[in-house]
């Protein structure tokens, strides 16, 4: 696919954009707190947990030792996972790519203790557990 030399501008305008938000200078990885922490050119520095990043959560720390800065300061290249992370995304709170957070998502809430499920809970379990679904025959 060829790009025309107006996507180009286009493109270019955008980089620069993004880039006055804040362009990554420093990243590395604490093992202490299983965090990686990003320092940006406008002093803002900001640290995220490796679980809550689709590609990183589950990888080991040697893994996660080794990063590189994209060249236009926008993004974090894990090599060692072939994984990578769009800082200005982070900052909008966008963690994987939409299936992903909708999996993380699902997850949590399936994990949720609130009074009315711990009810529903305690009436199946005197009945003998959870009701078996009708069949459609």
């Amino acid at each position: 696919m060829a790009v025309t030399e107006r996507q180009f501008g286009q493109a270019e305008r955008r980089t620069t954009t993004l880039r006055q938000g804040g362009r990554v200078v420093k990243a590395r990885f604490d093992r202490r707190t299983s965090r990686v922490t990003v320092s940006l050119n406008n002093g803002v520095a900001i640290a995220f947990p490796i679980a809550l990043i689709e590609g990183l959560a589950g990888a080991s720390p040697s893994d996660l030792a080794d990063i590189e800065i994209s060249p236009p300061g926008l993004g974090l290249h894990f090599p060692k996972l072939d994984a990578d992370v769009f800082v200005p995304a982070l900052l909008q709170g966008d963690f994987g790519s939409k299936h992903w957070m909708a999996r993380q998502l699902g997850a949590a809430g399936g994990h949720a203790r609130s009074p009315a499920k711990v009810a529903a809970s305690r009436r199946n379990g005197r009945k003998g557990g959870r009701p078996k679904k009708a069949s459609n025959k």
